[in-house]
């Protein structure tokens, strides 16, 4: 099934699409990782140690405008009427507080920032930015596979959604752009799950609406390289998309896709001679193919609990405030 857009919302197709949340509480053990390509691949892996090389699993707790996010060593806690989050050492036993409005901050300064170093080093994606006055167009592809796999002790059924952003009444191979692909194991309707779906959009429209489940500063430095990929999310939050069950295993990537011009361009520069040739042709053996992976994000679902504790929403006793 093939048509081009006319109403979603990117955290819709990402995080759940199963409809408003119920207010009730929900439990559940996951898996993700976000694995970043290019310069903010190599910032990731310097930086990110173990959890972004292997992934990270983590216990997600929801009832009312609480969230709570535990791994081995850290802890998270948001509070959408506090508007605030709280940051946990484990090992340490203190905790930070940061204001949502303080984290808007953050997120505008590291976009900033990003954006500066990508220029600096001469990296920035111009072929994700929209030429002046041209206008996007969205194409939408839905597949059923057909194939069939067992997770948390659901049944799941795989799904394949592809979200192209191209130049309108252009082909992506003569004009670029950028490619979303979401693969997605759906299980049956599951009430639980659609409410850390809820929570996830209530935090992410309140905090910043271009953004989705990455922290904001992966999502900032993102914007800054690749500007393209807020236009897609802009134009996808119209959009309208409803799949029949609940996603427990979500790959998610983000893929930019040079123009055939820039692909000329880059193979003529390719065999120039002197300084410059040289630098082309080790940028070459980097990046030879039209189409280059941005990011990809990985989620799955272990385990899932209708029942929270009533500690597992609270800061644990004995934790200090870290100023």
């Amino acid at each position: 099934m093939k048509r081009v857009l006319t109403a979603s919302a990117l955290s819709v197709c990402i995080v759940a699409l199963t409809g408003p949340g119920l207010l009730a509480e929900v439990k559940t053990r996951e898996k993700s990782q976000v694995k970043f390509e290019g310069m903010l691949g190599r910032m990731a892996g310097m930086f990110g140690g173990k959890a972004a090389r292997e992934g990270i699993v983590s216990t997600n707790a929801v009832k009312g405008d609480r969230k709570a996010t535990f791994t081995d060593s850290t802890g998270r806690i948001v509070d959408l009427a506090e508007e605030k989050i709280y940051e946990l050492d484990l090992k340490k036993k203190t905790y930070t507080v940061t204001t949502f409005e303080e984290l808007r901050q953050r997120m505008r300064e590291a976009q900033e920032k990003a954006a500066r170093d990508a220029e600096k080093q001469g990296e920035r994606q111009e072929e994700q930015e929209q030429p002046s006055g041209k206008e996007i167009e969205v194409d939408f592809d839905l597949k059923e596979t057909g194939e069939k796999k067992s997770i948390a002790g659901y049944d799941a059924r795989q799904v394949i959604m592809t979200v192209t952003v191209r130049e309108k009444g252009k082909t992506l191979d003569e004009a670029g752009g950028l490619v979303m692909t979401t693969d997605s194991w759906l299980g049956p309707r599951i009430p639980a799950l659609a409410e850390i779906a809820s929570f996830e959009q209530r935090y992410w429209k309140a905090l910043a609406p271009e953004a989705t489940g990455v922290s904001a500063e992966q999502m900032a430095a993102m914007l800054a390289l690749y500007p393209m990929i807020k236009q897609a999310m802009d134009r996808m939050r119209q959009e309208n998309v409803e799949l029949d069950g609940t996603p427990l295993a979500t790959t998610m990537t983000f893929e930019g896709v040079k123009s055939k011009a820039q692909m000329e361009q880059q193979q003529g520069e390719s065999g120039g001679g002197g300084l410059g040739g040289m630098l082309a042709r080790r940028m070459m053996k980097r990046d030879t193919s039209q189409r280059a992976t941005i990011f990809t994000a990985i989620t799955e679902t272990l385990e899932v609990a209708t029942t929270v504790g009533p500690d597992e929403l609270q800061i644990p006793a004995g934790f200090k405030e870290k100023k």
